[in-house]
């Protein structure tokens, strides 16, 4: 092999292991940036930061996330003025979760009046880390306009949460 070749060959594998080194001192910045490019993707992707959660504000001013339950993804806009997590009889029906058929209905008031639901237990419930087991939750019996909310139970139930800025921070 000629003497120029194998220079311009090392040359070029010294270059790949100095920019593998470079990668790899810098890999937390790069991973914060990956999640930065992530959201603007998937807005409703939350970032894990540690044990802690962030959620970014989208488009219409309302925090979205999305979250696994029993598995199953959904999507779910945060809304501290519902009391109660709810959830669609799709969102329900998707991802397995049993509807208490013979209890009597539950009456909620709602930005469109009062609608009636069923109660139910999700067997878990998740956003990124933080997991909830057997966890309440309300299903809309209307199945026209019901979407699924995450409400102030499972607010409640985090140590903190918050806003700041464009972001909505969880808290385990």
């Amino acid at each position: 092999m000629p003497i120029g070749i194998a220079v311009r060959y090392a040359l070029a594998w010294l270059a790949i292991f100095a920019g593998a080194a470079v990668l790899y001192s810098f890999r937390g910045i790069a991973r914060q940036g990956w999640e930065q490019v992530r959201t603007e993707f998937f807005p409703g992707a939350p970032i894990q930061d540690g044990k802690t959660i962030r959620v970014r504000m989208e488009e219409d001013g309302h925090f979205h996330v999305d979250a696994q339950v029993n598995g199953h993804a959904l999507k779910f806009p945060i809304d501290s003025g519902a009391t109660t997590t709810t959830l669609s009889q799709i969102g329900a029906s998707a991802a397995g979760v049993p509807i208490d058929a013979y209890g009597f209905p539950v009456a909620t008031q709602t930005a469109n009046g009062v609608a009636m639901m069923k109660r139910a237990r999700i067997g878990s419930l998740s956003i990124g880390s933080i997991v909830r087991t057997d966890f309440p939750v309300l299903v809309s019996a209307d199945q026209e306009d019901a979407v699924n909310l995450l409400g102030m139970n499972f607010l409640s139930s985090l140590s903190n949460w918050r806003v700041e800025g464009r972001e909505m921070i969880l808290e385990p």
